[in-house]
């Protein structure tokens, strides 16, 4: 019998632990984690950064400039 993946393991989920310790790279400040569209936000940044296969690219080159309407969306949640 084939063990089953822990939550965390399965293709593009991210481990709430490692959420809970990523800072935005530029701004050093915590990041919002928007599962459905698999990126990690940063509000003082003002980007969202991919997560590919459950695995946040924090790369600046790789970051999409949120767009005003995202951000007041943010602030809402």
């Amino acid at each position: 019998m084939a063990e089953e993946e822990a939550p965390a393991e399965r293709a593009g989920h991210v481990d709430r632990r490692l959420l809970e310790i990523l800072v935005c790279p530029m701004t050093k400040t915590p990041l919002v984690y928007d599962e459905v569209r698999q990126e990690l936000i940063s509000r003082a940044a003002r980007v969202a950064y991919p997560i590919r296969d459950g695995i946040p690219i924090m790369l600046q080159d790789e970051a999409r400039p949120l767009d005003e309407e995202e951000l007041r969306a943010l602030k809402r949640r």
